[in-house]
This record gives structure tokens, sequence and C-alpha cells, in this order.
């Protein structure tokens, strides 16, 4: 057995905290053979990567693009790549909810123009027709589109890596909100990545609906609830960030956001196995400067980017 075989095994026969026993409203959780089945994909299938659009700013050329989801339907990307030979690092961004990759790109041109080829994605609410509809709907479909989602960026890690100007002892993921807490279950997932700056993440949606601020499950129905909450407990990325190991994890969160409550994200960090680095900001929900410069100093420390280049301002 594989080691995220043996890793999934232990983490889903553990019994739903929310599920309750024996209630025949409630299905039976992912099977630990299920949710590897799930998470796995056709490595050799084809990226089909199309190119959209292709523009250059100053060093950087920026392609929007999109490759082919192995659950279906086609991954919306921005892809930027420094000019200049590499090897590069990659770097993996991932936006919050509700939101579109647009948010990550000023971050990613960052980090580009400091040695790191760039890749962008929508998450699948984020996805022609779905971006017009409800963001989740609070059933199976919510973790069919979690689990999409990681495959998704697991054939993201496969489009950096068929580049010749990427080194793959280089790779790293930056989320935010949301995007922090699916980087901890893409962390416990994929073992190619050697960093993960989780910022302002909670540890899942069930976290962040059972503990956080957010009421939205007390307006369902007591069946649609606990249907909902054994659908998502199993993928629930606090179960899976202890086990990014070797990667290195980095956790910045604030102590006044009012939608990740300081609670949860002190339980996120604490969950993270070792080596990590634990940062709290007087910010609330969008952090501050201060945040963002230690992320791209340990960023560049933890992939060898290139110092930061600061303009002199005109006197």
């Amino acid at each position: 057995m594989s080691p995220i075989r043996r890793l999934l095994s232990r983490l889903l026969l553990v019994p739903s905290l929310a599920a309750g026993g024996g209630d025949p409203a409630v299905p039976a959780a992912l099977s630990p053979a299920a949710a590897v089945k799930a998470f796995d994909y056709d490595a050799g299938a084809p990226l089909d990567v199309r190119f959209d659009s292709t523009w250059k700013e100053g060093a950087l050329t920026i392609r929007d693009l999109t490759y082919a989801s192995p659950k279906g339907g086609r991954v919306p990307a921005t892809l930027i790549v420094p000019d200049g030979p590499g090897p590069f690092a990659g770097v993996l961004l991932m936006h919050g909810l509700p939101g579109t990759r647009g948010v990550t790109l000023p971050e990613a041109r960052a980090l580009a123009r400091r040695g790191a080829v760039t890749l962008s994605i929508d998450a699948p609410f984020s996805r022609g027709a779905r971006a017009r509809g409800e963001i989740l709907r609070f059933d199976e479909r919510d973790r069919d589109e979690q689990i999409q989602l990681i495959v998704d960026w697991r054939r993201g890690v496969d489009l950096l890596l068929a580049r010749q100007d990427v080194d793959p002892k280089r790779l790293a993921y930056v989320g935010w909100s949301y995007g922090g807490a699916m980087g901890g279950l893409l962390a416990g997932v994929e073992k190619r990545l050697h960093a993960f700056a989780l910022v302002v993440g909670d540890g899942g949606l069930v976290s962040h609906f059972l503990t956080g601020n957010d009421p939205s499950l007390d307006r369902l129905t007591p069946a649609r609830r606990k249907r909902w909450l054994a659908a998502m407990q199993p993928i629930e990325p606090l179960r899976f960030v202890g086990h990014a190991a070797p990667a290195h994890l980095l956790f910045q969160n604030g102590r006044v956001d009012d939608i990740v409550p300081a609670a949860n994200g002190r339980a996120y960090q604490e969950a993270g196995s070792q080596p990590k680095t634990v940062r709290w900001y007087d910010a609330g929900h969008g952090l501050d400067d201060e945040a963002t410069r230690d992320r791209r100093e340990w960023l560049a420390r933890e992939i060898g980017l290139a110092p930061e280049v600061t303009i002199p301002r005109s006197p």
C-alpha cells in the first residue's frame, strides 16, 4: 500500500464527529478506498493545455490558459514566466471564497519578478456557469468540487513540472482564506511540493461553519445538515495538514480576524506537521504589509527566490 493510501486509510477510519452513529438519514462517509480513488488521477493523460492570450509586462510573460480537469471540464489558469532560461522555482497560488484567480495575480507578479514561474487557477465554483450560481450548495456536490480542486492542483503540479525551466525541487503553494485551508488538504495528499504558505486559513469548510461566525448551517434542515457534514468531514483539511511533512508550512493569521476567529486559526496551526512557522499579526482577515513581506521572505528562503528589488522614490 502506498504512503498516501496508508495515510488516507488512517484519516478516514476516524468516525465523523458530526454525523452521529447509525442515523439512517446520514449516508456512509467516504470509505478509505473511495477517498483515495477520488484524489487519484491518470498522471499520464494529456494535459491538453490551450493558450487563450499572451502578453508581456516588462520582464514577465503572462499567459491565460486552460487545461483538462480529470474530473471534467477545463481549468482556467494564468501562468506567469520570468525572462531568462531558469531554472526557476514554481509557485501555485489559490484564491479565497468567493473569488477568482485574479486576486492572486499581484502576488504572482511579485514572485515571478523574483524568479518563480507562477500558476493561478479558478476554483470549480468560479468557472463558467458555476460562477453565476451559489458558491456552496450544502450537499454532496460541495464534496465533489473540493475533491476536484485538489485533483486539478495535482495536475497543475504536472503542468509546472512539464516545463524545462522549472526546478522540481523548488515548488511551493500560497493560498489565502479558503485557499489557505485547501492548501492543508493538498499538503496531505501531494508530496512534490516543498513549501506551503497557508494565509488566514482555518481547518476547512466544516470547521468554518461549525465553530466560526457563519450561521449558514443553522438554516439547513437537520437531515440536510447531517448529510453535508458526513460528506465533507472525511476530506476536511484539518485532518490532512498534520501529514504535510516533509513539506515546510507557514501559517499566517490575524488576531482581529472577523472571518477566521483566532481559536480556529490556532487549531489549524496546531494540527500542522513539523517543520512549520507560525506568525500572528495585529490585523484582520486581509492581514497587512508586514505579513506580505514575511511571506515573501519565507518563500525566498524555502525555494530560493532572488532578493526583492526596491525601486527608489523620486526626490
